[in-house]
């Protein structure tokens, strides 16, 4: 009888893809996926560790999954939680049976450990095979790590500095994968190829992908590297969106966040990508009460968000890392106050994103069907923004021209449906 596992994924698409990509590996050793957890024999937990609120996430999981495992269950932690903590995770948790800082070991059979500690991968996580997904859309990883050092993340110390695939690699899991949209990411997307002698990489890989695929979609662009270039081959593509990782407006704050930008500069880029797809669709995310955050900066952020007008935006209360610039820094935000701030920068958000989702009212737009009744445009990426609701006769995999008819805070409301392209012909 085949051992049956159970994989929980916490944190970003990045964690999605290797989480895709242990799936993968456990099916080609004739393991097989349990109903749910309690059905399993391993029962894997990929962690997040990028701020405290996301740790604190991660070790609740892992504890509510030790309750709810059967007994004799083998219960294996890895993700980024296990690549900065494993130590101290295998000291403090002992309802955890492995704690992995890359990937899973293998085989990971329901057997007995010689020792309890902390162990690594014997395999390259990022070049697995994984299963063709159900959904007609994928995140594919092409790259691991990061070469920046901003004061505030703590991503580097135990990702390591990037490592990009071969384009060839990655061309060949967008095949493998069979969907209609592909998902690009890493944590400096657009540093792809650079570590490997090959700057501005990532517009042929782009342009390659986009012969393959419907869609493409990248996401987390550091916003130094988005050139005129780069912009014309997202929008040639067909899906001008453009996920910007800003942080904050401040030229001073940025700077002392080791940070690109002004919201000068990152208006005139706005600017240009708007020039190039009055359509573009942008999204963003920025780090509130960094240390030594005043309110003129706080005001100069907000000023931003109002010129702006971006689409979608997430914002963050800082959180202090061990091992970064900003943990050591002096003038640390009150938490009332960051918390304020945090409440301002949201609600002056939330108004643009209703009001721009309310101007598509009347349009219409091409959506993907990922799942009955539900779909997106070019201006929704999966998982993190709001979706397209659709006629639930509509077939998932297929794509379709649609009008819209309301909208509902993020989300778009359609009717109609015409066919496009290939349509009902997806798996």
């Amino acid at each position: 009888m085949a051992v049956r596992y159970w994989i929980e994924t916490l944190g970003c698409p990045k964690n999605q893809v290797d989480s895709d990509k242990l799936a993968g590996s456990l099916d080609s050793q004739g393991y097989r996926p349990a109903r749910d957890v309690t059905a399993a024999d391993v029962v894997v937990v990929n962690t997040c560790a990028f701020i405290e609120a996301a740790r604190e996430e991660s070790i609740e999981t892992i504890l509510a999954v030790a309750s709810a495992k059967r007994p004799g269950a083998r219960l294996v932690v890895t993700g980024c939680l296990a690549a900065r903590a494993g130590a101290q995770l295998a000291d403090a948790l002992p309802e955890v049976d492995l704690v992995l800082d890359v990937g899973v070991p293998v085989p990971l059979g329901p057997r007995p450990r010689a020792r309890r500690g902390v162990e690594r991968a014997g395999f390259d996580l990022l070049e697995l095979p994984r299963p063709r997904p159900r959904a007609p859309w994928a995140y594919v990883k092409v790259a691991e790590g990061c070469d920046r050092r901003c004061g505030f993340c703590a991503i580097p110390s135990f990702r390591g500095p990037q490592r990009s695939r071969p384009p060839e690699a990655i061309l060949a899991e967008v095949e493998q994968l069979g969907v209609r949209e592909v998902v690009l990411v890493a944590q400096d997307l657009a540093s792809y190829g650079r570590d490997r002698g090959a700057a501005g990489a990532l517009l042929p890989l782009v342009a390659e992908v986009a012969r393959r695929v419907e869609r493409v979609r990248l996401l987390y662009l550091y916003p130094a590297s988005v050139s005129d270039e780069l912009i014309d081959a997202v929008v040639a593509t067909g899906v001008p969106y453009f996920d910007l990782s800003l942080q904050h407006a401040s030229r001073r704050l940025l700077r002392r966040m080791r940070r690109y930008g002004s919201a000068e500069r990152f208006l005139e880029r706005i600017a240009a990508i708007r020039r190039a797809a009055p359509d573009a669709a942008l999204r963003s995310s920025f780090i509130v009460g960094y240390p030594g955050e005043t309110e003129e900066d706080h005001d100069v952020l907000l000023e931003f968000l109002a010129a702006a007008q971006l689409d979608w935006a997430g914002f963050f209360r800082f959180s202090p890392e061990e091992g970064t610039l900003a943990a050591t820094l002096p003038d640390q935000v009150p938490e009332d106050v960051a918390l304020e701030r945090l409440r301002e920068c949201g609600e002056l958000q939330d108004a643009i994103t209703t009001e721009r989702r309310q101007r598509l009212v009347g349009s219409t737009c091409e959506v993907l069907v990922d799942a009955p009744g539900i779909g997106r445009s070019h201006r929704e990426a999966p998982e993190i923004d709001g979706v397209v609701r659709l006629p639930p006769r509509l077939r998932r995999g297929s794509l379709h021209e649609v009008a819209i008819a309301a909208a509902e805070g993020p989300d778009l409301i359609a009717t109609g449906a015409r066919p496009r392209g290939r349509g009902d012909e997806w798996r």
